[in-house]
């Protein structure tokens, strides 16, 4: 191409052909200008323009973004609509020239960039049109090996490049996952739907979708939530919903590959199912969009068409089918499925179904591999249900993929999915039946059991600096501080110019902090303002003196202190100071305790006061005239637990120098006036933590990991009751408590209502309480009885799984995903913590060494880490579920009673301090502390997450089971309830 100037007769030579191009007679200036002859310095023509030399402003602009936050994209581009915008920007610059065809353009746009030396960002965009007549290579992995997985590596060819996954992953090099791994899928369902011959159709909106995939045997799960219950029941014929995830990850046979190692999870589908006899049509489209920062595969679903009707209450069962896979990836089949009506008639349809899958593969790699042109995927033991109680319409199904040619079935393990190595392993054939079990990349282990390697403990430094590096299941991810966020590289962390808060830093001109709040409002502005019991504006503040204003009782004497105030009853009356009453009728106690001192002075006349003698024993009353829960004998320096009549609890007596740890069991005397009605206030959304103190259940909203202190009140009031455990269920967003007063175990939903009372009978001190939200089951421990029970979560079907070798059990915590129990039991002859199954299996004890007092247990399943709050050894340690890698988090502390884990952090309850204390791992340091308003012992405590975690066991349906279905690593037992109604059936799977 020829393109002058007109500047004169001056003319630029551009030569275009494969990828490079050369201008003759020009020179480029480091300030972006092209010239056509030797240029003026620049003070001559900058800022003085025109210049009096020929040049073009080719590559002019002032962009910077060398600090690594703003960010400058580019494209090159030959699509028809931007090559015929390119030729009118050319023909208004020159018009003569009408015979210009431009072949390419490249495209730079910017977002939030800063100008060379000018404050302030901003966006924008440059259409380069004079570079239309060339094109550059930029497809290597110099500038792209960023688009490649971070478990692949890149490879440059003559036309580009391509990414190919690393040994031990597979996928197509831009998504690669670890060989044997589970794999989780995440999504949305949109669309419209209508049902039989109803005229208006049923919306879907952002309903989630859910699937879990079993790698290593080709089980796929899949559930889509907020079905309503006119479209769920007829939903259930269409399990190739799912299907496609199962042909991603089908279980490959020898020389075949799935889904996803062929093109990886990026990739289009859609199809058309046709159902017959009424031709009523549907069409599925779903778009995959990779894998995101979760390690999570993403897909967005659209349905459009109709339905026939499945009245509701029908079962569907669908008959094993086959699939042939051609690539470019098109399938069809007939399929045909059992209708089983309510009142026992059977009805057998089919549909057609017929799917396009679409992807874009690498164009550049000159190897050619080995794929089968033609395959066949092979589904079947598919299982599909509409629960409506729970708006749930859900899938299962297993996946092969093979020959179309039909032939002797694969004997070896690896090929049938029954090898029994760990979901996070992969099975490797070898000779005839022979196979072994290896862990996938990120776990550790012998293949049959695989533990979560904990790359950020064991590799410090693999985020770099100023980074915090959270472990994951099989991986890590790497984020940066506060005051910092990732560079252009995806990698570095460097430093946001952000303002300054002033409040924290404590770099502000308010009242001294005894006397004033700092409150930031954002950017570098704050507020001041007196605390509770001050006044003033935040900058002075002077103390009120509320005795002045009469805030006692009128029997009571006020003692006026700086912020605050005390009351306190005048003698011959008892009460708090704002409620005086005469002296009560003494208590059992308080006659035992009087008893004693008159008969140890019998004989004797004397006007001091009664003291008994010196190696008798006197029970210790508290200001309400109950026994104190901890009753000690001086003499002899031992101490000991009672019950509410002064009775000893056995197996709590201690030597000299020491307290047990004793819980008030005491009713609570009944409040003064009206009482609150036992209702829950309803909870704002987001993630908080709940926990119990007497009489009451309170929350603490949580902003990512800080406790937002000035927004925690109380959730429930339980007037004259002790909450010890709490427990929360994602599912139902019920919180769910223990009460030893009663005793009882009963559940309120967050959302505002009246408790219900679960289990009333047959229970002496409910001290642990744990939730499994998939199989819908509670457990929980009981210190008196020494035994540990499960129960659905409405309370039915009780059933003891262990009264042996348990002598003081009291934290309980479940582990849904891989159906485990953990529980810790505080005997002070012998401490331990254990494991089993949740049907009662493989009961194994954990931990025995180095522990005192081990109160508190939680179990963290994005970790895989046990963690426990030790009262006797004061301190806080977590290991993996097999009882390796103990490490301890913090130490010294005063005396925990109940712990729970929320992301990087611990939480735990101290009786001491009465307080909620806040735990980060990652740096093994207290950061925080809420104390109630009201100061008593605080006791279980747990979190509301938003969201359940990902995770599947098998009794998530009930396994089928007629009533308890019992969790077990890799499988489920069905058992009866300790009351059994005579139709019980009980079953191993």
């Amino acid at each position: 191409y020829l393109l002058c100037s007109r500047i004169g007769e001056m003319c630029i030579h551009v030569f275009a052909d494969n990828n490079t191009f050369v201008i003759i007679q020009s020179q480029i200036n480091t300030n972006g200008f092209l010239s056509v002859e030797e240029p003026q310095v620049e003070s001559e023509y900058l800022g003085k323009m025109p210049a009096s030399f020929r040049m073009i402003a080719v590559f002019l602009g002032d962009l910077d973004n060398s600090d690594g936050v703003g960010k400058v994209y580019y494209r090159q581009d030959s699509r028809p609509s931007i090559l015929l915008r390119t030729t009118d920007h050319i023909n208004q610059a020159f018009p003569q020239d009408d015979e210009i065809k431009p072949t390419h353009a490249l495209i730079i746009t910017w977002e939030n960039v800063a100008a060379h030396g000018v404050p302030g960002r901003g966006d924008g965009m440059w259409f380069v049109f004079f570079l239309a007549v060339f094109a550059y290579n930029s497809e290597t992995c110099a500038s792209n090996r960023q688009k490649c997985s971070s478990f692949a590596d890149c490879k440059d060819y003559t036309n580009g490049y391509c990414c190919q996954c690393r040994p031990g992953f597979y996928g197509n090099g831009k998504d690669c996952v670890a060989e044997g791994k589970p794999q989780r899928m995440n999504g949305k369902v949109n669309g419209r739907v209508f049902v039989g011959n109803t005229p208006s159709p049923l919306e879907l909106s952002n309903n989630d979708l859910h699937s879990y995939v079993v790698a290593n045997d080709g089980r796929a799960y899949v559930a889509i939530s907020t079905i309503p219950a006119g479209l769920g029941p007829s939903l259930q014929p269409l399990s190739s919903l799912g299907g496609v995830i199962g042909w991603a990850f089908a279980l490959e046979q020898p020389g075949y590959e799935n889904g996803f190692s062929i093109i990886g999870g990026v990739f289009s589908r859609q199809a058309e199912v046709t159902f017959l006899p009424g031709n009523e049509r549907l069409t599925i489209k779903q778009e995959f969009k990779g894998i995101d920062e979760h390690d999570h595969l993403v897909v967005s679903t659209e349905l459009e068409g109709r339905l026939p009707e499945v009245p509701r209450g029908s079962t569907v069962q669908i008959d094993p089918y086959k699939e042939i896979y051609q690539y470019v990836i098109t399938s069809s089949s007939n399929r045909d499925y059992t209708v089983s009506l309510p009142d026992g008639s059977v009805q057998t349809k089919a549909y057609q179904w017929r799917q396009t899958i679409t992807y874009q593969s690498c164009p550049n790699d000159e190897e050619v591999r080995a794929v089968q042109s033609t395959q066949q995927l092979s589904v079947d033991q598919i299982f599909v249900m509409y629960d409506s109680g729970n708006q749930l319409i859900r899938y299962a199904m297993s996946n092969k993929i093979g020959s179309i040619h039909s032939g002797p079935p694969e004997q070896n393990p690896c090929f049938t999915g029954r090898h029994g190595c760990d979901t996070n392993a992969a099975c490797r054939p070898e000779e005839g039946i022979q196979f072994t079990c290896e862990c996938s990349t990120g776990f550790t282990g012998d293949g049959r059991q695989c533990y979560d390697i904990d790359e950020c403990r064991e590799m410090p430094e693999i985020c770099g600096s100023h980074a915090i590096c959270n472990n994951q299941p099989g991986t890590f991810r790497c984020e940066c501080m506060d005051g910092f966020q990732f560079a252009s590289d995806g990698k570095t962390c460097v430093e946001v110019d952000r303002p300054i808060d002033h409040c924290q830093r404590g770099t502000n001109n308010c009242d001294i902090p005894e006397r004033a709040r700092c409150s930031y409002t954002g950017a570098s502005a704050y507020i001041c303002s007196c605390l509770s019991g001050f006044v003033g504006d935040g900058y002075t503040c002077q103390d009120i003196d509320e005795c002045e204003q009469g805030r006692c009782h009128r029997d009571a004497v006020c003692y006026n202190s700086q912020g605050s105030f005390t009351c306190q009853c005048r003698p011959g009356f008892h009460g708090d100071g704002f409620q005086c009453t005469p002296e009560h009728e003494k208590t059992q106690c308080e006659r035992d305790r009087e008893s004693i001192q008159v008969s140890s002075n019998t004989g004797s006349f004397s006007f001091f006061h009664l003291r008994p003698a010196v190696s008798q024993y006197v029970p210790t009353c508290d200001q309400h005239g109950a026994y104190e829960p901890t009753q000690c004998h001086g003499s002899i320096g031992q101490c000991w637990c009672v019950d509410g009549n002064g009775q000893e609890i056995s197996n709590t007596r201690t030597g000299p120098g020491q307290r047990p740890l004793c819980i008030d069991r005491g009713v609570i005397p009944p409040p003064i006036g009206p009482t609150t009605r036992p209702d829950v206030s309803p909870v704002a959304p987001g993630t908080h933590l709940l926990f119990a103190q007497s009489g009451k259940i309170e929350q603490i909203p949580l902003d990512g990991y800080s406790m937002n202190k000035g927004e925690a009140k109380a959730l429930l009031h339980l007037p004259d009751r002790v909450a010890i455990a709490v427990a929360y269920d994602c599912v139902e967003k019920m919180v769910y408590w223990t009460d030893i007063t009663g005793p009882s175990i009963s559940k309120a939903s967050l959302e505002g209502g009246e408790t219900i009372s679960l289990v009333t009978t047959d229970l002496e001190s409910p001290e642990g309480l744990a939730i499994d939200h998939l199989a819908r089951l509670m457990f929980w421990t009981d210190s008196m009885k020494d035994r540990i029970e499960v129960a659905k979560l409405d309370g039915s079907q009780r059933r003891v799984l262990f009264d042996t070798d348990l002598v003081n059990p009291r934290p309980i915590v479940a582990d849904p995903s891989y159906g485990r129990l953990y529980w810790a039991d505080w005997n002070r002859d012998g401490p331990k913590i254990e494991m089993s199954n949740m049907d009662g299996t493989d009961r194994t004890v954990l931990v025995k060494d180095d522990l005192g007092l081990p109160n508190g247990l939680t179990y963290d399943t994005e970790s895989q880490q046990l963690c426990w709050a030790d009262a006797g050894t004061r301190k806080v340690q977590c290991m993996d579920p097999n009882g390796r890698n103990r490490r301890t988090i913090v130490e010294g502390i005063q005396y925990p009673f109940a712990i729970v884990s929320h992301g990087r952090n611990l939480y735990y309850t101290d009786w001491r301090r009465e307080a909620v204390v806040a735990v980060d791992r990652t740096t093994d340091r207290e950061t925080d502390e809420f104390l109630p308003q009201k100061r008593s012992r605080v006791y279980g405590i747990a979190t509301t997450p938003t969201q359940c975690p990902q995770a599947y066991n098998y009794c998530s349906n009930n396994g089928g089971c007629s009533h308890l279905c019992l969790p077990r690593r890799g499988g489920f037992t069905c058992r009866c309830p300790d009351v059994v109604d005579g139709s019980c059936v009980e079953r191993n799977l």
